[in-house]
């Protein structure tokens, strides 16, 4: 747990799930120069909207005048509402996702610009028709997240826009409204595309991508490796696709084996909308499928999968970190049944195959190239 000192108070903020391993914190610079800005400016007033506040410290410095959260992430939102019950336990901040319909006016715009140029695209078409001439639109980020291509969606899809001098490696964004000046043209995303040959069963099928979702333009290569080595496996198993993505692999999965019963996860959104548009436009009617928003396999029932098909990732916004694949991993293995398997795709060398030996007793290598690695392990 951090403290963090903002100009309404004192916090004490974590990340979800907190890992007592991890130094990460729930804040940084850029959340502390837009707080500190908007103190300046006066008492904030009328429909606040937070849009991809990471862990909810800009939410919580705010409580008190009950602002709206819209987020893409599922653990953000559970620190968010932890982070809410340890410091403004009164508070009634409204808790959105970025596939919910956002307020229908909006008189202070926050924005936490994300990793993702296209969910940011998609963030201000969908904001943009609240907004009016009065709204205070304020941006903000470390400098290393906001380039020249971040600044003009702002200028066309909201107004005129400036930026502020770096404090702390941290720039904030100011933007004018004026929905007249440039046309926004009309949003891209969702975005489709077919996919190539030689993968397997979902060769030439069409993917859904909503904005913000991991290679939303193409089939990266990892996933590509991964689905010319898909287990063949016959009757009705239950598979997981965890960490879904897109839904290319629990689809492909759901295609080899009608039979099977697939249930898609991810923490994002986003990607549990582009897989359940994916699976619908591509599987069997007949074969059954689930969509869950989730953190990892928490939730599902001990000893109820048959085979775990995952591709985890090993960033969490800017920081390298392996604690989502330990945390995917140990979740996977406790919703296995005896005999189950984890099957996992990821770079050759995150040593992964040392960390499934370890939690499983076992782990075998299915296929190698020189950037990837197919393991395979097996619950006993």
């Amino acid at each position: 747990m951090h403290r963090f000192t903002t100009p309404w108070g004192d916090l004490e903020l974590t990340r979800f799930p907190a890992e007592p391993r991890e130094q990460l914190r729930a804040w940084d610079a850029a959340d502390d120069y837009l707080l500190r800005h908007l103190a300046e400016q006066g008492e904030p007033a009328g429909e606040i909207v937070v849009a991809g506040d990471r862990w909810g410290a800009l939410t919580t410095a705010l409580a008190r005048w009950r602002p709206t959260q819209i987020s893409d992430s599922f653990l953000g939102q559970q620190a968010t509402r932890a982070n809410l019950r340890r410091n403004a336990p009164e508070a009634q901040a409204r808790l959105l996702s970025t596939q919910d319909t956002p307020p229908e006016r909006i008189d202070v715009l926050l924005v936490r610009v994300p990793k993702s140029l296209a969910l940011l695209e998609d963030q201000l078409h969908r904001l943009a028709p609240a907004v009016h001439p009065g709204t205070v639109v304020i941006g903000t980020g470390m400098v290393s997240e906001i380039h020249t291509s971040t600044l003009r969606l702002f200028e066309r899809i909201i107004g005129p826009t400036r930026t502020s001098l770096a404090v702390r490696k941290a720039r904030l964004i100011l933007c004018t409204p004026a929905p007249e000046a440039l046309p926004a043209g009309p949003n891209p995303w969702p975005l489709r595309y077919t996919l190539p040959d030689g993968i397997g069963p979902v060769s030439g099928r069409t993917v859904t991508n909503h904005a913000g979702v991991f290679c939303a333009d193409r089939l990266d290569i990892g996933t590509r490796f991964l689905l010319q080595h898909l287990p063949a496996r016959t009757g009705p198993d239950r598979v997981i696709d965890l960490g879904c993505g897109n839904g290319v692999v629990g689809t492909a999965a759901a295609l080899a084996n009608p039979a099977s019963e697939v249930l898609f996860v991810d923490e994002s959104h986003q990607a549990v909308a582009s897989a359940e548009a994916t699976f619908r436009a591509n599987a069997d009617p007949a074969t059954k499928a689930e969509f869950l928003v989730a953190d990892a396999l928490t939730t599902i029932p001990p000893g109820s999968a048959d085979l775990v098909l995952n591709n985890p990732p090993f960033h969490s916004h800017r920081a390298t970190t392996d604690s989502g694949a330990r945390h995917m991993f140990a979740s996977a293995r406790a919703a296995l049944r005896p005999g189950g398997e984890l099957w996992v795709i990821g770079n050759r060398h995150l040593g992964y195959h040392l960390r499934l030996r370890n939690l499983f007793g076992n782990c075998e290598v299915v296929a190698s190239d020189p950037k990837f690695v197919v393991l395979r392990a097996v619950k006993g």
